[in-house]
């Protein structure tokens, strides 16, 4: 059975991003570094519009499988898998005998994948930001920390230090 990780980047006030920009409201050089060493090599599970907020020069992610999920059964992108379920893409990485896979948003994505995801791999951004779109409520209760480290970085666009955490949760 595929080991399940969500992983996610959440300001103190629960947002994770701008509708309007089709962006993260922060840069932070760690957390991009951070991302890329947990999930190289390991399938991840996005939305569409999660998928388009990708730069176009790192589209599709390269050194993992890029597993996208979309309403529209139309929607095709070169170097990706598309499914139109959440359960399709679970099954898909099982019968694949992945080791774990990831899912990194957004918001619809996240709430489906917080009921089965057995770690989660939270990146807590100390600020409040601006931003309409909101991690899904998180049942604590399911979740044991097993691992945290407090950093600070400059967040590239404000230019202003920034402290956040990555911490590592297991359900329990």
């Amino acid at each position: 059975m595929t080991k399940i990780t969500i992983i996610a980047a959440i300001a103190q006030n629960g947002v994770i991003g701008n509708k309007i920009k089709n962006d993260i409201p922060w840069r932070i050089s760690e957390d991009f570094a951070h991302f890329k060493k947990l999930t190289l090599g390991h399938p991840c599970i996005m939305g569409r519009i999660t998928y388009d907020s990708i730069p176009p020069k790192f589209r599709p992610l390269p050194g993992r499988e890029n597993i996208i999920l979309t309403n529209n059964r139309n929607f095709r992108s070169e170097g990706i898998t598309t499914f139109n379920e959440f359960q399709e893409s679970i099954d898909y990485v099982n019968e694949n005998k992945e080791e774990m896979t990831f899912i990194t948003g957004g918001s619809t994505i996240y709430k489906i994948g917080l009921e089965i995801a057995d770690v989660f791999e939270l990146t807590r951004i100390h600020k409040d930001m601006d931003g309409d779109i909101y991690f899904p409520d998180v049942d604590w209760n399911n979740w044991e920390l097993v691992k945290q480290s407090k950093q600070e970085s400059i967040d590239k666009i404000s230019g202003k230090p920034l402290e956040f955490s990555f911490l590592t949760y297991r359900r329990t």
